[in-house]
């Protein structure tokens, strides 16, 4: 058996390294695009002084159903020069603990309040209806998560799912050493004081939207994922369960949604100076709703074309 020196086989490793990283560069951005743009997943494109921007707008919990080819963007992710991807809250064991001490604040109704101490008539009634309809009891429980009862177990829509954009290209650019940004992350325990301190009835909304969904039924998952795939954005962001997710916490508290879409806006604009093609995945709703990532690109400058977005 042939045995290669260690510090040949070392040489070797970065002289591979090189000429990989030397190939991304020269990269066509024109050809990465296209490839991408087979996927079938929504996109948008920003032409930048050294190379291009891609937008891919993603949708999280994708049925099945919905005929979109994954692999054409894993593809594009290894040719691309860089790729942007959201951040997950950064949760310690700390976290957990205080959430555990503090679970009333997040899983209950406070005091011996009920639900029919805040909602409307109108609104108990559709609540009432939809407990009789599942067998549930959701008055004494928390808004948030009655909401997010209603939409995991009862109208279950993240149930029998393909990939979603995010863990294709992360798991793409880890496989092929594409450097990979993400937005900062949060902390856990800012994210449980903004959640505890929050008011009942801030959640109200998030509640209506919920059931709006539910009542809606199934077919409005399938429907979500098709407009998704058909590229009608207007479509997706107003189906019963998109606004629904985006309604919820934390797009319910102003100051959290108004950061995450300025990190989004702001990473993006400065990979406009790099060389080379950076492929972003950004949640649709974040790039799509009223103010959102590509309104504001838009009014910094850049050119933003289709898909219609409004």
């Amino acid at each position: 058996m042939v045995r290669i020196p260690v510090f040949a086989a070392a040489i070797a490793a970065v002289s591979l390294g090189a000429a990989s990283a030397f190939a991304q560069e020269l990269s066509n951005p024109n050809e990465i695009v296209v490839t991408a743009q087979r996927s079938g997943a929504p996109m948008w494109t920003i032409d930048t002084p050294n190379g291009a921007i891609i937008l891919v707008g993603e949708i999280r919990a994708v049925p099945k159903s919905t005929l979109w080819q994954p692999d054409r963007l894993k593809e594009a992710t290894t040719e691309a020069n860089r790729v942007i991807i959201r951040a997950r809250p950064k949760f310690s064991p700390g976290d957990v603990f205080r959430m555990i001490l503090r679970g009333g604040r997040f899983t209950k109704l406070p005091d011996d309040k009920v639900a029919s101490d805040y909602l409307t008539v109108e609104q108990r009634k559709r609540l009432a209806a939809l407990e009789s309809e599942y067998d549930v009891d959701y008055d004494r429980r928390s808004f948030l998560m009655s909401s997010f009862d209603l939409l995991t177990r009862r109208l279950d829509f993240d149930d029998d799912t393909t990939k979603d954009a995010t863990e294709v290209v992360r798991k793409a650019a880890n496989r092929a050493d594409v450097p990979v940004s993400r937005p900062e992350r949060f902390r856990g325990e800012d994210l449980l004081d903004d959640l505890a301190e929050a008011e009942p009835a801030s959640h109200i909304a998030c509640l209506e939207a919920a059931m709006s969904a539910t009542e809606a039924g199934k077919d409005i998952i399938d429907a979500r994922g098709n407009d998704w795939r058909k590229f009608d954005i207007p479509a997706v962001m107003s189906n019963p369960l998109e606004i629904a997710l985006g309604t919820c916490w934390p797009w319910s508290d102003d100051d959290l949604g108004r950061e995450i879409r300025d990190q989004w806006t702001d990473m993006i604009a400065d990979a406009a100076s790099d060389t080379g093609v950076t492929l972003a995945v950004v949640p649709l709703r974040v790039l799509a709703e009223r103010d959102g990532v590509l309104d504001q690109l838009e009014a910094r400058g850049f050119p933003i074309g289709e898909p219609d977005w409004r």
